[in-house]
């Protein structure tokens, strides 16, 4: 078991008591939850409050545990101000793609904390890039920075066939948000990774290109 900072514990409870007022009271979910139309008519609060939001108990523990696994590393290496930041610069930045690759969709809604975690996620991956992660569904150790660049790809597919009914650009953009942060924050990681930090950079770059060349949908 982890000992967790007071800071993860305050955002995990934020998250499982905003998202359990959700459960029981629809009008609250539909007031927070991100919405294209409602954002677009002057209603920000929702591109930080949705990152609070889930779906089911289910979606809750799985973002909720991610980020009991990673926040840790983040903390340790730059203190939980900078823990703070980069949580909220990749739950924003989520839901800035995510207006961005919708914005003429002004029916389309989404919750949940996993373009945040998932900035938390890249961020532990920078750091410690030689970390091990276990899948599932795969019995073997994955490289931390084999795992960012594959999630990141396969995020573009998401992206590109629709899949699911997962946001799987809030995925990605709180992925770059917490990788540009990151960076930012601890710039001596250009001198003593920098390889792998061009490899994590691979899936942006391809998402620009398909982007711009108009093959992304």
């Amino acid at each position: 078991m982890y000992n967790l900072d007071p800071v993860t514990i305050a955002i995990i409870a934020a998250n499982v008591i905003m998202s359990l007022k959700g459960f029981d009271d629809r009008l609250f979910f539909e007031k927070y939850k991100f919405n294209v139309g409602s954002i677009r008519r002057g209603e920000q609060i929702r591109m930080f409050s949705s990152g609070f939001l889930h779906v089911d108990t289910t979606h809750l523990i799985f973002n909720m545990l991610t980020l009991y696994f990673f926040a840790n590393a983040v903390i340790f290496a730059l203190g939980p101000l900078n823990f703070i930041i980069i949580y909220v610069a990749s739950l924003v930045f989520g839901n800035l793609l995510s207006l961005y690759f919708h914005k003429e969709e002004y029916w389309y809604s989404a919750v949940g904390a996993s373009g945040a975690v998932t900035g938390i996620l890249y961020a532990a991956i920078l750091i410690r890039p030689e970390m091990n992660l276990y899948m599932f569904f795969v019995p073997i150790p994955i490289p931390g920075y084999i795992f960012g660049i594959g999630y990141l790809l396969y995020s573009i597919y998401g992206m590109k066939k629709r899949i699911g009914n997962i946001g799987h650009d809030a995925h990605f953009g709180g992925a770059v948000g917490g990788y540009v942060v990151t960076l930012i924050l601890m710039p001596s990681l250009f001198k003593t990774d920098l390889g792998h930090i061009g490899l994590l950079a691979i899936p942006i770059i391809i998402l620009f290109v398909l982007y711009k060349t108009g093959k992304l949908h």
